[in-house]
């Protein structure tokens, strides 16, 4: 008993010790990056990938290994994917209908959509079957180079959401089009994502997946059916008060969030996806997503967030990249990354009428990968679809295509007429 008692203190103490250090360092960095224009998520993933081997645990091997271990503890790991749970969940409540209204927004946002998705899916999978020989030669070429392909379609709605308010441009055309579209990229990435994973699969039969679309499409008129409903009358029940959740209810909304997450995981398109969906439940209630982004949401962007990013930093070697081959292919990555964002949206938002700068600015928006990218890249890792280097080189590519954001917003919003505010923060 005093044996379990005294190990049970050391995990614990070991953990503390490494929650301090993660959500210390995310805050620094957070502070750092917005003082350069960043937005202050900039910041955060770039701690993470500076507390793994890039950085403090190239320079000081022995107290990187004593800190964190050879690898992502347990506990931190599955304290990492609890918290993406909860943050999809705000991403999910964040999702406005509402903003497709005018016929222009709407066709717009759906071919900003597919042009965002088509051609960095078809370039990503040509780079897969290209470099599949030499960077991936033990997995399967079709499934590593079907991931690359949804590894550069990712756009990221959360820090995307984040930069449109640093901009003061969440009310305008080019913002609403832009989150619209990215929210659409999103959906379409985690399914092409799940049918991989299906593919991918020892058990893949064509049996296995019409099966799996049926579970989700009842799951899908479930929610929309029934559980809106309940939701609706849950919150009449307990309204929210004075811009506080009430317990009662907060305990309801956690249970659901993580229930579909269970639900979504047995039908085999992960359980984060489950708290997206438990959000959509909630996003028609304005008082309801106050209350929670004021009490709920900002723990979770401060303990839960950093504790993510940090988990990628430690699987995230850059200076593992030695060769100059390695160097090449990262530069092949991130042209096609960037160019196969901006071009398609720009020649998108020409022809819904968007203007050169309008048009210009909304591939710069839709070239924001960030977390949502990160959350795929660790997926793909942990299934075995990428190697090391190849998630490395991704990982660098999503913080390069995120941290280009901002200055070319500062550069082009002046020559679209747009005014940049001052000392806003992301």
């Amino acid at each position: 008993m005093h044996s379990s008692v005294h190990q049970t203190e050391t995990l614990l103490f070991s953990i503390l010790l490494q929650l301090i250090v993660m959500i210390a360092a995310a805050r620094a960095g957070n502070r750092i990056l917005r003082r350069f224009g960043q937005p202050g998520v900039v910041g955060e993933i770039l701690a993470g990938l500076l507390l793994g081997p890039s950085l403090f645990g190239h320079f000081f091997p022995g107290l990187s290994l004593a800190l964190f271990g050879a690898k992502a503890s347990a506990p931190i790991t599955v304290i990492s994917q609890i918290g993406l749970v909860l943050l999809m969940f705000q991403i999910g409540m964040d999702f406005e209908f509402g903003h497709m209204a005018s016929p222009r927004n709407r066709n717009g946002m759906i071919g900003i959509a597919a042009a965002s998705v088509c051609l960095p899916f078809a370039l990503g999978f040509g780079i897969g079957e290209f470099s599949a020989p030499h960077l991936a030669p033990s997995i399967d070429a079709l499934t590593y180079s079907l991931f690359l392909g949804v590894g550069l379609a990712i756009t990221a709605v959360p820090i995307l959401g984040r930069i449109l308010r640093e901009f003061d441009l969440t009310r305008t055309e080019i913002g609403v089009v832009a989150i619209s579209a990215a929210a659409l990229n999103d959906v379409t990435g985690w399914v092409l994502l799940a049918g991989i994973s299906a593919y991918a699969s020892a058990h893949f039969s064509a049996g296995a997946v019409g099966w799996q679309v049926a579970g989700i499409l009842a799951l899908a008129l479930f929610s929309w059916f029934v559980l809106r409903r309940l939701i609706r009358w849950l919150l009449r029940k307990m309204p929210v008060v004075d811009g506080h959740v009430p317990p009662n209810l907060l305990t309801v909304v956690v249970c659901l969030t993580f229930a579909m997450g269970i639900c979504t995981y047995k039908l085999g398109i992960f359980t984060i996806f489950g708290g997206f969906l438990a959000g959509l439940l909630f996003h028609h209630d304005k008082k309801f997503v106050e209350a929670w982004r004021a009490q709920i949401g900002k723990f979770v962007l401060v303990f839960f967030l950093p504790v993510f990013f940090t988990y990628t930093g430690l699987r995230t070697d850059v200076l593992g990249l030695t060769s100059a081959s390695d160097w090449q292919w990262l530069g092949l990555i991130l042209a096609a990354a960037i160019l196969g964002k901006i071009v398609p949206v720009y020649a998108a938002g020409r022809l819904s009428g968007f203007s050169h700068q309008e048009s210009t600015i909304l591939g710069s928006l839709m070239n924001t990968r960030a977390l949502m990218e990160l959350i795929v890249l660790n997926i793909g890792f942990d299934l075995g679809f990428i190697p090391q280097d190849v998630f490395t080189m991704l990982v660098i590519m999503a913080v390069a295509t995120t941290v280009m954001t901002g200055p070319l917003l500062r550069f082009l919003l002046p020559k679209a007429g747009y005014v940049i505010p001052a000392g806003v923060e992301a």
